[in-house]
């Protein structure tokens, strides 16, 4: 059995010790506290320099510093800037805009292999066009030659030309401007499709 004495000492001991043990945790709850808190730091159009615990508009406009426990610049942010903000926007939805494009490229087309055998196909279809109004312009000149021709022996004979002469004279020349627009436009239509195949590849081989 502990005396009286004794069980006054463990007593005091206990007490000592709760004592002790909450003054470090009070302690090390203030020392965190301290290490967390932060002041809000700007100077006005005067040089006069404000301080809070948070930020406010006024700091936003005027940039601010960050301060730590110590009182010490732990970071600094610039004046807020509306044009350097709408060209972040711009940049921002530019960069939005060509992700979306890139993701569409890759639903559309999946790797280099498949957008040139796309881009191989659209050639091989243009040229063949290009062929056949080639075969059709050389006819129509030919044709031409021939209504030529005809209409010199009816000058020469010193005879009126006939109307149908005439007509088919007008259609054939009709025929092959015609003919001629066609074959330039399929021609920017290849360089076209060129271009445009070229630009997918190159955006394409970034992703691979």
């Amino acid at each position: 059995m502990f005396s009286q004495k004794n069980a006054s000492s463990s007593k005091y001991f206990i007490y000592s010790f709760l004592i002790i043990t909450g003054y470090t945790l009070t302690s090390s709850a203030f020392a965190a506290e301290a290490v967390q808190k932060k002041w809000y730091r700007y100077y006005d159009k005067n040089g006069v320099a404000n301080i809070s615990t948070s930020v406010t508009p006024a700091h936003i406009r005027n940039g601010y510093e960050v301060l730590g426990s110590n009182m010490q610049v732990i970071q600094r942010n610039h004046a807020y800037s509306a044009e350097q903000d709408v060209k972040q926007s711009s940049s921002r939805a530019s960069a939005a805009r060509q992700k979306e494009q890139d993701a569409k490229l890759k639903r559309a087309y999946g790797n280099i292999k498949v957008a040139e055998s796309k881009r191989n196909e659209q050639f091989g279809s243009i040229k063949k066009q290009i062929a056949l109004q080639q075969d059709q312009l050389k006819q129509l000149q030919a044709d031409r030659i021939n209504f030529k021709r005809q209409e010199m022996e009816y000058f020469r004979k010193g005879s009126a030309v006939p109307t149908q002469l005439k007509n088919n004279i007008k259609y054939n020349t009709d025929n092959i401007n015609n003919t001629k627009a066609t074959i330039e436009s399929l021609h920017t239509s290849y360089s076209t499709t060129q271009t445009y195949y070229s630009d997918i590849i190159q955006r394409l081989k970034v992703f691979e």
